[in-house]
């Protein structure tokens, strides 16, 4: 290997959302400044998994680092807007709530703003916890608007497949160059154990300094090669599998995702401008890939576009997701399952996180410590917060959900659902994706409410407090009406060219 150690040639083995999200970034944001070359090798025989079409609104990070324009991209990925995720049948059969973006109330210095509602809760005074949030509202009465210096809790669902597209166009503006082929064989440098180079099956040999796998599931470079390592989490989130389908649209279409639970999984909905994405995430112990497929096809609305695709994963992450000169971006890291809509965040963070800690003049072990340290910290939050929705639960109707509600659970979330059931305190650390108010509308939503109060709020006499909730509940519904109905904002603000 030679004696310099500076980054200029970067690889990025795999292409689809995590691929080319890490090539546009790259290249936009570091490739002239950094004198960085940027290749990304992908074959097209090799398909995407391509059915991670929600989002959270932690996006916009991303977008507005790469000053993409929001009318645009939505038009160009038959986007629709997402307020939040609806939970149906996940507490008991028949017991829905909304898990939304945004803002419960107005918090104070000492206490939440779920202290003053379960306080007003006790004494009649407060209506349904939804109606003192902005998106929460919105999400039921199917209304969206974008207006000036609107904070930005709001997401996307989106094709990921044109997503992917979108940002090639991005990357190959600025200098990437794609690489056509399948990677045959991974050249290790013997003495550091680095990776050199990548051979490809149609003979092209391709070099760099550092390399990025995004090869999905199979984690040629992060696992096959370098033997990583991953750490299993089906113990504690045992589904493993997933059918997809696309159907038609009914063009009334909600601004937020449906997620069903059934008696071994729960089937996602996703409401694009052009079609609907279907799927059942399901555990393969519990229920066989044809159960699920009649399941999933029994539960659908709209003609079928294409045939049920079955996806095979296993839940976990890599024990390092930067090793040696390889980082692991996308599904080849790890993979904690769909149902917060959760991934493409985490490439988007992993991507960020590489440029911040960037080795420009050669690796540094202190900063591949740090990258994993902070990458874990995150994934870790991201793992209890989904073990959260199973475990919590009062179904006991099926072999599956008596398992998710009895099986033991890590100590981290054990401590918050605790600290939340005893207190109705909730806090959220340095580096965790998820904040206050998403776990409250959860915990709360599958059937957990603290015992008491914040004592403060006793201070507050109860006209005062009733006219508390009054003006915020007010405030919501004065600016939801103020929306135009989701459907139409659409058609207005960025209709998509559909075929």
């Amino acid at each position: 290997m030679s004696t310099d150690k500076r980054i200029r040639k970067i690889v990025i083995a795999g292409g689809g959302t995590a691929g080319w999200m890490a090539a546009a970034g790259l290249s936009k944001l570091m490739g002239k400044n950094g004198n960085l070359e940027v290749k990304l090798v992908e074959s097209d025989d090799i398909p995407t998994v391509g059915v991670g079409e929600a989002t959270i609104p932690t996006l916009h990070i991303f977008h507005r680092l790469l000053g993409i324009n929001e009318q645009e991209f939505m038009a160009k990925t038959n986007a629709t807007f997402k307020l939040g995720i609806s939970f149906e049948n996940w507490r008991d059969v028949k017991k829905d709530y909304i898990h939304s973006f945004g803002f419960l109330g107005k918090d104070s210095w000492a206490a939440g703003f779920q202290h003053f509602w379960l306080k007003g809760q006790q004494l009649g005074i407060a209506k349904p916890i939804g109606d003192y949030c902005t998106e929460h509202l919105a999400s039921r009465e199917g209304r969206f608007a974008v207006l000036p210096k609107q904070d930005l809790n709001h997401a996307f669902h989106l094709d990921a497949a044109l997503y992917a597209k979108f940002l090639q166009e991005i990357a190959t503006k600025h200098g990437v160059e794609r690489v056509e082929g399948k990677i045959d064989k991974v050249n290790l440098d013997e003495e550091t154990g680095y990776i050199q180079s990548l051979d490809l099956a149609n003979g092209k040999h391709v070099e760099g300094d550092l390399f990025i796998d995004c090869t999905g599931f199979r984690g040629l470079l992060i696992e096959q090669a370098l033997h990583t390592g991953f750490d299993d989490w089906s113990h504690l989130l045992p589904c493993d599998s997933a059918i997809a389908v696309q159907t038609t649209s009914n063009d009334k279409f909600p601004p937020y995702t449906r997620s069903i639970a059934h008696d071994a999984g729960w089937q996602w909905r996703i409401p694009l401008q052009n079609r609907t994405g279907n799927g059942l995430v399901f555990c393969s112990k519990y229920m066989t890939d044809q159960q699920a497929i009649d399941t999933l096809l029994a539960n659908v609305e709209g003609e079928l576009l294409n045939e049920p695709r079955v996806i095979k994963y296993k839940t976990g992450t890599r024990r390092k997701h930067w090793n040696k000169n390889c980082i692991a971006i996308g599904l080849s890291s790890g993979f904690i399952e769909p149902l917060e809509s959760t991934s493409i965040h985490l490439f988007q963070r992993g991507i960020i996180r590489l440029m911040q800690l960037f080795p420009y003049d050669g690796i540094n072990e202190a900063d591949v410590d740090e990258f994993n340290q902070q990458t874990m910290t995150e994934i870790y939050n991201v793992r209890d917060f989904i073990i959260l929705h199973y475990h919590l639960t009062e179904r006991t109707d099926s072999a599956f959900w008596r398992y998710c509600k009895n099986m033991p659970i890590p100590e981290t979330l054990k401590h918050r659902m605790d600290l939340f059931g005893k207190s109705g305190r909730v806090y959220k650390k340095a580096d965790e994706l998820f904040g206050e108010n998403s776990w409250i509308q959860v915990m709360m939503g599958q059937g957990l409410m603290p015992e008491r109060y914040h004592p403060i709020v006793d201070m507050m006499p109860e006209e005062d407090l009733k006219g508390f909730l009054q003006n915020v509940e007010m405030g919501v519904r004065k600016k939801v009406d103020s929306w135009p109905n989701h459907h139409d904002f659409i058609q207005h603000y960025c209709q998509a060219n559909i075929d």
